[in-house]
């Protein structure tokens, strides 16, 4: 996962997959099937893991409002410093091969579909609670907050301080919340 999330797909040549996985070409050909397959299973942990975090963080044991703070304190953490730099495996596959590559397109629309419904979930549980302002639509709002998280992934490659992504994922989320 490593080397294709710091060089992208295209930019990872088979060296670079022996190296990162000890690997003979015969043993990861067998073991993965491929480049392309070594990279599905990548892409596959790497969305696992993305989505389990935000189980926890927008899990039960929170309340909703706070678990949407954790939600995006987790991603504002993510974009910034040297992990900022470093980007999103996610977001990079789908700027280099979503438009091209079926099976990963179809990955990458169920990872945002399951991020939206995770957050939705939670918008919907601040809705019932009556922590949401007059007028948010938890479908919205959560399409709005993926849309978001994911720019900040984006605009974290960038440098932003900690501080400005924290002031811009506060008030965005105080625009939803009462």
């Amino acid at each position: 996962m490593g080397a294709f999330w710091s060089r992208g797909y295209h930019g990872t040549a088979l060296p670079d997959l022996l190296r990162a996985t000890k690997l003979s070409r015969g043993s990861l050909y067998a073991a993965f099937g491929g480049k392309h397959a070594l990279f599905l299973r990548a892409l596959d942990r790497y969305i696992a893991d993305a989505l389990a975090r935000t189980d926890v963080e927008l899990g039960p044991r929170h309340g909703p409002v706070e678990g949407l703070r954790k939600f995006l304190a987790g991603y504002v953490d993510r974009t910034s410093g040297a992990d900022g730099r470093r980007g999103c495996l996610l977001v990079a596959t789908a700027m280099e091969l979503a438009g091209h590559d079926a099976e990963v397109e179809a990955r990458i629309r169920g990872f945002f579909k399951a991020m939206e419904a995770k957050a939705a979930g939670a918008f919907a549980r601040a809705k019932a609670a009556g922590e949401l302002a007059a007028g948010v639509e938890p479908t919205s709002a959560a399409r709005i907050l993926v849309c978001f998280v994911e720019g900040l992934r984006v605009t974290g490659k960038t440098g932003p301080t900690r501080a400005a992504a924290q002031a811009t994922a506060d008030a965005l989320l105080d625009r939803f919340i009462r």
